[in-house]
């Protein structure tokens, strides 16, 4: 039964000049979370039978009006009931979709005028147009090829037929011909006559086909490795690196085709090409020897299906390649880079990759056979002769790899074997007849207090070794006095150590700074001094030295740290001063204000030098107060003063506002692009001690939202992705977090470039964790929330990695920001399919929790679980029926949300309406008009025109319109 109701009638003819039949065509998400209507923008007879529906669609055409003329040609096909006639619409849209560049659905029409006049040349020459478009030239061939048969004559068939058949004939004979460009690549290679430019050009398109199984296989199967071998023998060096980088390619995700090359290079050879004194070289050979590890170790994660089966044991190869790096280590005729790379492989491969894997035998192999020569690598002392040759991070690198496989042994006996090992090295080289030898053996304790501490430690503990240190300190010879401070420096790590040395030593080192001449032992003295100074951290009530002791300390560091006359290796000492003596907040106040002695050391983070990073780091994470801080309870502060314990106190300048003033001048002077340098030094050095402290300054300068454009216009954004994903549990939290905070308000496609912003999604759904603090789940939302309104790839990445039922999770939250956050992170990502489909399938209260989250009072709130609502119901029709049955409260909850005085509000909850009568449920229409919503909706279309309010008054004049449409209700019209 019709109802009559009084309706303004200037403002439905308004609205159908405007609007048409006021159909929406559905709703999308904008960034800032409103929604906007894809009205319909132009007329369409609301009656009429289909032919002069297409006829209206041909003037539409022949205008140049191409949306209008696929809104008639698509009104038409539903109410066609001639085949022929229903095959011409389907072939005039065809050729508006072909104007538009929609080639997909210009196919698919064409297909159905196709089906209907297997003959119809207009419809296959369009599906032609459109196949070749797409990509598919076969196909468009065959289409073309049977216009021609109709039409013989037809110049343009002829001409398309001849261009997509020499098209499809270049693509093949490039597809076959790949086994004779692999050979003319080799060929230009050796060709010493030929000109650099194209040797340069093969190399690098070797490399790539390398990268490619199908290319990789070919080179292999066309004596490619022989070839590879003869270019390596040039001995010039970018031949062996395009040689060395293809056999990379090849080893890589390939089993049995990385044992084959390991067998016919042998890997002896690949050893002698990475003991050249050539980084690069180096550098590739080792990912060579990575990739192989990969590939026979299963480590690279790879299903290589029937081929696992070919492949016989690999044990024998990498026990070969484990023998030969050990062999490196000691190897006088290798190079300090090549040294460098071996110990990175052992570092890299040797120790367990996770705890819980029993098996630590490959680790107990290399301490059996290889930690003397390790300790041999730490004990170098440069400045004398017959060393071994070295980089600037080559003991660092020996110092991390016995740290590792120290970490590595699982009982006490093994440990205690480690330790006897050690002793027994230490032991065997102290000689008081051979200073050399002496000095040697220090040295080699440095290298074990860098790194297992504990047997460091343990070996400075026995009986004349902090004795001898203490004596070598007074040699005449200055390597002696080097050698010995920088092993005080090192042993001076603990309380109780430090206690022991400032009675002890610092007389000592006070006379070598002021009578030595020698500017690097100097300045290691001065270090032992800051370090002693520092020793009772960034507690303000123990001081080791006098007021005001440690700022001349400091200002005398930040003098050599600024000295360019003085070389690096010294420099980096004064750093390592910094680190120490900037516990105290005065001398990291002033060192922050040094704008120079700042920039030096970003400088020198960004130099070859990679030892320098750790105490870069300590600086930084002092200077930025990041550190981890144990709370202190009040009454635990009263109870320890009543028992007149010690009680830690707080410098007045390690307060927030000082933090973050000197927060804002690290920022100014560069930390970001310091940092970003940092983040990609070489693996080993970079420790997951270091990864965490670097994790934890990027977290502290993102706290204040306007550094963190900073912070993406230097790169902060990327780097912070692999410190999201390796190092302590602790720093790849700290990570996730900086990068939420990021992710929430920047543009992604600047802040992570290219496809980074996907590797962006998975640290920031780990930060969903419950484990986690609400602040990191809250700041993980938001970050979401911006990704996954940027692009549906972003959105399908978000539900692969299985963020759902986190962020459902989150929508049930206490917590009024984080449910807020978490509303509004699914309205974004509900327009993607999958997420559709969670809603559509019963046995969930998912669509119930949304209707109920509209009704809560929190405009932010309804606006998103509003959004969602109407996004879901425009896209699925069934969602529709299913909100009237899921709750008893959705009419109420609808009424509210269009009565609300919020217009982005109103304007969701009146699309949700407009969608419900659009749903082809009869029954539904009616009901919703049939209720106080339809005063409502009247009320609303016939208010004035109002820029601040005229979306939700279009949409309600639309609803108005099309329940008129439905015969539901009939405009009220006065007696002429």
């Amino acid at each position: 039964m019709c109802t009559s109701v009084y309706v303004d009638r200037k403002s439905l003819n308004r609205t159908l000049e405007t609007g048409g039949e006021g159909r929406l065509r559905g709703t999308k998400k904008l960034k800032n979370g409103s929604i906007e209507e894809d009205r319909a923008r132009h007329t369409i007879p609301k009656m009429g039978d289909a032919i002069q529906l297409k006829d209206e669609g041909n003037k539409h055409f022949q205008a140049g009006e191409i949306d209008k003329a696929i809104d008639c040609y698509t009104a038409a096909i539903k109410p066609c009931k001639d085949k022929k006639v229903l095959a011409v619409i389907y072939r005039n849209r065809s050729a508006c979709y072909l104007k538009k560049e929609n080639y997909a659905i210009a196919a698919s029409d064409a297909s159905k005028a196709i089906d209907v006049d297997a003959a119809d040349i207009k419809a296959l020459f369009r599906r032609c147009q459109a196949l070749e478009k797409l990509g598919k030239l076969d196909m468009a061939f065959k289409d073309v090829q049977r216009c021609a048969t109709i039409e013989p004559k037809n110049k343009t068939f002829l001409e398309t037929l001849r261009r997509l058949g020499a098209e499809i004939q270049a693509k093949l004979k490039t597809t076959f011909s790949t086994d004779s460009r692999v050979q003319n690549m080799f060929d230009i290679l050796l060709d010493e006559e030929m000109e650099k430019d194209k040797r340069e050009k093969a190399a690098n398109n070797l490399i790539v086909l390398s990268r490619e199984d199908a290319g990789a296989e070919r080179i292999f199967q066309n004596n490619g490795v022989p070839l590879l071998l003869s270019m390596i023998e040039t001995s010039k060096p970018e031949m062996i690196l395009a040689s060395v980088r293809t056999l990379s390619g090849m080893c890589t995700g390939h089993k049995a085709r990385a044992m084959a090359i390991v067998n016919m290079v042998g890997v002896d050879k690949m050893c002698s090409i990475m003991a050249v004194d050539n980084e690069e070289i180096a550098l590739a050979t080792c990912n060579l020897f990575q990739c192989i590890n990969d590939s026979l170790t299963g480590g690279d994660s790879k299903d290589y299906g029937k081929e696992e089966a070919l492949v016989l044991d690999t044990a024998k190869d990498l026990k070969s390649i484990l023998l030969s790096l050990l062999e490196m280590v000691q190897n006088a005729k290798v190079s300090g880079h090549g040294r460098d790379q071996a110990l990175n492989l052992l570092a890299m491969n040797v120790p367990r990759k996770e705890k819980r894997g029993r098996d630590n035998s490959r680790t107990l192999f290399t301490i059996d056979h290889g930690l003397k020569k390790i300790l041999k690598v730490c004990g170098q002392v440069p400045e004398l002769p017959d060393q071994l040759p070295l980089t600037d991070n080559t003991q660092l690198i020996a110092s991390v790899l016995l740290n590792k496989l120290y970490d590595d042994l699982s009982c006490d006996p093994e440990r205690d074997n480690f330790r006897d090992i050690c002793d027994d090295y230490i032991k065997a080289k102290i000689d008081p007849n051979n200073m050399d030898k002496t000095i040697h053996a220090v040295n080699t304790i440095s290298g074990l207090l860098q790194g297992p501490v504990d047997v460091g430690n343990a070996l400075v503990g026995r009986q004349g070794i902090m004795e001898m240190m203490v004596a070598l300190c007074g040699s005449e010879r200055e390597v002696d006095q080097m050698v010995a401070v920088e092993a005080l420096i090192h042993a001076s790590s603990k309380m109780a150590r430090a206690s022991f040395i400032v009675t002890n030593g610092v007389s000592m080192l006070k006379d070598i700074y002021k009578k030595t001449k020698n500017e690097k032992i100097k300045i290691r003295a001065l270090v032992g001094l800051c370090k002693l100074g520092s020793a009772g951290g960034d507690d303000y009530s123990l001081r080791q030295f006098a007021e005001g002791s440690t700022e001349k300390l400091a200002k005398q560091c930040r003098k050599w740290l600024c000295n360019p006359q003085i070389d690096t290796k010294t420099r980096k000492w004064a750093i390592e001063g910094l680190a120490y003596l900037t516990n105290d907040a005065d001398v990291k106040d002033d060192f922050v204000e040094d704008e120079l002695a700042l920039k030096a050391m970003f400088e020198l983070a960004k130099s070859k030098d990679k030892t320098i990073l750790y105490s870069v780091a300590c600086t930084l994470i002092n200077c930025t107060n990041c550190y981890e801080k144990k709370e202190i309870l009040p009454e635990l502060v009263q109870l320890a003063k009543f028992s007149k314990q010690h009680v830690p106190e707080q410098h007045p300048k390690d307060k927030k506002d000082f933090i973050q003033k000197r927060v804002n001048r690290l920022l100014k002077a560069g930390v970001t692009s310091a940092l970003t340098v940092m983040v990609k030094a070489d693996n080993a050095i970079l420790t997951d001690q270091t990864k965490e402290m670097l994790a934890r300054i990027f977290l502290a300068l993102s706290e204040d939202s306007k550094a963190r454009g900073i912070i993406v216009a230097q790169g902060g954004g990327k780097a912070l992705i692999p410190l999201a994903l390796e190092g302590t549990a602790v720093g790849k939290v700290k990570a996730c977090h900086a990068l939420a905070k990021i992710a929430a308000i920047s543009n992604p496609e600047i802040a992570f470039p290219g496809e980074r912003v996907y590797e962006v999604v998975r640290p920031l759904v780990t930060l969903l964790n419950t484990e986690n603090d609400g602040l990191q789940n809250f700041e993980a939302l938001k970050g979401l929330t911006n990704l996954a309104g940027f692009s549906e790839k972003l959105r399908v990445k978000i539900v692969k990695e299985k963020a759902l039922p986190e962020i459902e999770n989150y929508m049930f939250e206490d917590h009024d920001q984080i449910r807020q956050a978490a509303t509004e992170c699914m309205c974004n990502l509900v327009s993607c399919k999958e997420v559709q489909e969670r809603y559509v399938e019963d046995g969930n209260d998912k669509l119930k929790l949304l209707i109920l989250l509209c009704g809560e009072d929190d405009d932010c709130l309804q606006i998103a679980a509003a959004g969602a609502l109407a996004m879901l119901t425009a896209a699925q029709k069934k969602l529709c029926t299913k909100m009237t049955q899921v709750t008893e409260q959705w009419l109420e909850i609808l009424q509210r949300l269009c009565l609300h005085t919020n217009p982005k509000v109103q304007h969701r909850g009146l699309v949700i309406v407009y969608n419900m009568l659009h749903s082809d449920n009869n029954e539904l229409a009616k009901k919703l008009m049939e209720s106080e919503l339809l005063e409502i909706l009247t009320v609303i279309g016939k208010a004035e025109d109002n820029p601040m309010r005229q979306e939700p008054i279009d949409v309600a004049r639309t609803c108005l319109v099309k329940a008129m449409d439905l015969g539901l209700i009939k405009p009220f019209t006065n007696p002429s």
